[in-house]
């Protein structure tokens, strides 16, 4: 084995997969950019993670290559670069990449001065040039030879970039009225988009987006129109029957490359799960549908199998590769399948899985079957059993002891890398997940799931009142980003939902305040990703796309109107407002894109209820009313050393009602409730 390079000291493991490189890898750090001034280079920047397939293509191909490293080490500052880890330096390169190409993605490539100024930027590369296509070798010859004799035209390239950059991460979004047409309008976006056949929205790739179907169900509550719910019912459904989601072992794959659900890519990500358990859950809520409670019971079972670390804190992903190979470890062969099943199991899990003999996965570049199946459904169980002849739970437990036979066989096989790094927002998301499913389903285990993964990262990446964004092998290091305030602040809001317990209420408001004071705007009003400790990156960014992830932005508008209803702190909602101002223009222009912020503006517009408990029996009948979807709605219960009944006070959209003795006599005023 090679010796390795200084990112052997890391913690991340994308960055130790890189560690036996001959590549002078540096992480993002001082002392990187000191070298490229000192010795007059350019910097070379990669960025990816540990789950990214296109990211071992290209290590394998290139940074592995001796001719690659040669180049690198003798013309270039090479700089390696987790985006999970350091999410600042990924946004603002990323938006490079954007600009410059018109597209982004991973592995990120940015070639840059020493003075962080970017004039180059792609993603993935092959080694050699192929088909009109420049590989990295050529391009890096390129640009050695520019910097060498063109120097003030890359210069003065990498100046118009930056002011570019800079002058858009300053601009003003503000313009457009926002309100109930907003809400309405990304409704029609919605449903224009909306994929009939076989549910989500657009074409190929499809990604779950859980935010867009939690707002069609918050529309749906408002309006009473059922295509809201019907096009959420569909996208749930064919999304747990097609090969995205995993039949052996539970648990969300990344996203799909066809429309059809079928072919993932197989990397597994907490944040997706956890923020899936979200649309199964109110879908359930609304429904009364027992399938869509046990899809968030398997997530769950997925998570706190393959995802718990020992102390409650959950891992960051898995692989979508296993011995060099993508997808291997979830394929099976009909041969495979004949060692583990016998004929009468093989026979229905041909039936059940849409398996083929020469297989039904096919490889993404050439779309060829390569004798291997991805398990996926073309119909649910019910139809399944009526075309069979047999009842559906009978049906149902002969999958199961399918599935079971096949989990035990597929455990013996190497498993893909897991990336055992914690990091506080998509723990601050698991947290809020749990705690609404194990309420909703009136299960005390996912609470307290919930509570030891709060704890967990309450006492290690909070050491001090100081939050962290990364904590590996015992280390908390990297100063918390906006998203880490944002999603932390709705778990342990939805935590306390889930116990009334006053102490995870009395952090998020603690961490509502000091994220106020560390990332806020003053001038624009919104939030910046970094705060003034995150001095090594050349400008700071605001975002308020909703993507994959809800931006933090949008998710601190939820929280600040929620907790400004909550605790009776009318500043809160001042920031709240400001923050879906700040980006009103591109929010009206494009409202289905920001579907999370308009969950907060609903709030807004169409109005939120505060119901406070006390006295001894409340907390029970409290925590009864999170079996209801009631998103409107925000809970209190009053510690108090009072004897006598309970008393409870309901306050709707600036007025309140008489208080009463007892829960069941405000149900009028609630709405449809499931006590």
């Amino acid at each position: 084995m090679r010796k390795p390079n200084r990112l052997i000291n890391e913690k991340s493991p994308y960055l130790l997969q890189h560690a036996h490189n001959p590549v002078d890898w540096f992480p993002w750090c001082d002392e990187a950019f000191e070298k490229a001034k000192k010795e007059d280079k350019p910097v070379f920047l990669s960025v990816g993670y540990s789950t990214c397939h296109w990211c071992h293509v290209m290590e394998k191909e290139s940074f592995e290559d001796e001719e690659i490293a040669r180049i690198l080490n003798e013309n270039f500052v090479s700089i390696k670069v987790d985006r999970e880890e350091r999410p600042d330096v990924d946004a603002l390169y990323m938006g490079v990449c954007q600009m410059m190409t018109g597209s982004g993605g991973w592995p990120l490539t940015v070639v840059m001065t020493p003075d962080k100024k970017p004039f180059f930027a792609g993603t993935y590369f092959p080694k050699e040039s192929v088909y009109g296509r420049a590989g990295l070798k050529d391009i890096l010859l390129r640009i050695a030879q520019l910097w060498k004799e063109e120097r003030e035209k890359v210069l003065r390239s990498a100046d118009e970039v930056m002011r570019a950059v800079s002058e858009s991460a300053g601009e003003s979004f503000r313009g457009a009225e926002l309100g109930e047409v907003t809400i309405h309008r990304a409704y029609g976006n919605l449903l224009a988009n909306y994929d009939e056949e076989l549910g989500g929205f657009g074409s190929a790739p499809k990604f779950p987006i859980p935010h867009n179907l939690m707002f069609l169900m918050r529309y749906f509550r408002r309006t009473g129109k059922e295509r809201a719910l019907e096009m959420v019912v569909r996208t749930l459904e064919r999304m747990r029957l097609g090969g995205i989601w995993d039949h052996v072992g539970f648990g969300f794959h990344r996203y799909s490359t066809d429309r059809e659900w079928i072919l993932p890519h197989f990397e597994k990500m907490l944040y997706d799960n956890a923020l899936l358990i979200y649309p199964y859950t109110e879908a359930y809520l609304i429904t009364g549908r027992e399938d869509f409670a046990r899809v968030v019971e398997e997530i769950i079972e997925f998570l706190k199998r393959d995802m718990l670390s020992p102390e409650g804190g959950f891992y960051s992903a898995w692989d979508a590769d296993s011995e060099g190979e993508e997808g291997k470890f979830y394929l099976w062969s009909i041969e495979e399948l004949e060692k583990v099943l016998s004929k009468e199991e093989l026979n229905l899990a041909v039936k059940i899985f849409s398996l083929e003999e020469e297989g039904n996965f096919l490889e993404e570049a050439t779309r060829r079957k390569t004798g291997r199946n991805v398990l996926y459904m073309r119909k649910p169980p019910g139809e399944i059993a009526k075309e069979l002849g047999v009842e559906e739970d009978v049906l149902r437990q002969r999958i199961e002891e399918i599935r079971v036979r096949l989990f035990k066989e597929r455990e013996r096989r190497q498993k893909p890398l897991r990336d055992e790094k914690i990091l506080t927002d998509w723990n601050g998301l698991v947290i809020g997940a749990l705690a609404r499913a194990g309420s909703a389903l009136g299960r005390d285990d996912f609470v307290q799931m919930a509570v030891k993964c709060a704890e967990f990262i309450l006492k290690n990446l909070y050491p001090e009142g100081k939050l962290l964004h990364r904590w590996k092998d015992g280390e908390a290091k990297v100063p918390a980003f906006l998203e880490d305030y944002a999603f932390l602040i709705w778990g342990l809001t939805e935590l306390y939902f889930s116990t009334f317990e006053e102490r995870y209420l009395r952090e998020a408001q603690k961490l509502t305040r000091e994220a106020i004071d560390k990332f806020r705007d003053g001038e624009g009003g919104a939030f910046f990703q970094t705060s003034q400790e995150h001095r090594d990156i050349p400008v700071r960014k605001k975002e308020i796309y909703d993507g994959a992830i809800p931006s933090g932005n949008s998710v601190m508008a939820y929280n600040l109107i929620r907790l400004s209803r909550l605790l009776e702190d009318p500043s809160f909602e001042e920031h709240s407002r400001d923050v879906l101002d700040s980006f009103s223009a591109v929010i009206s222009s494009y409202p289905d894109a920001h579907t999370f912020s308009l969950i907060a503006l609903d709030l807004m517009v169409n109005g939120t209820f505060e119901l406070k408990g006390e006295g001894e029996s409340a907390r029970e009948e409290l925590l009864k009313l999170g079996r209801s979807f009631l998103p409107e709605g925000v809970f209190y219960l009053k510690n108090t050393a009072e004897g006598g009944g309970c008393r409870y006070y309901l306050c709707k959209n600036g007025s309140c009602l008489e208080p009463v003795g007892s829960v069941e006599e405000l149900i009028p005023h609630l709405g449809e409730v499931n006590l």
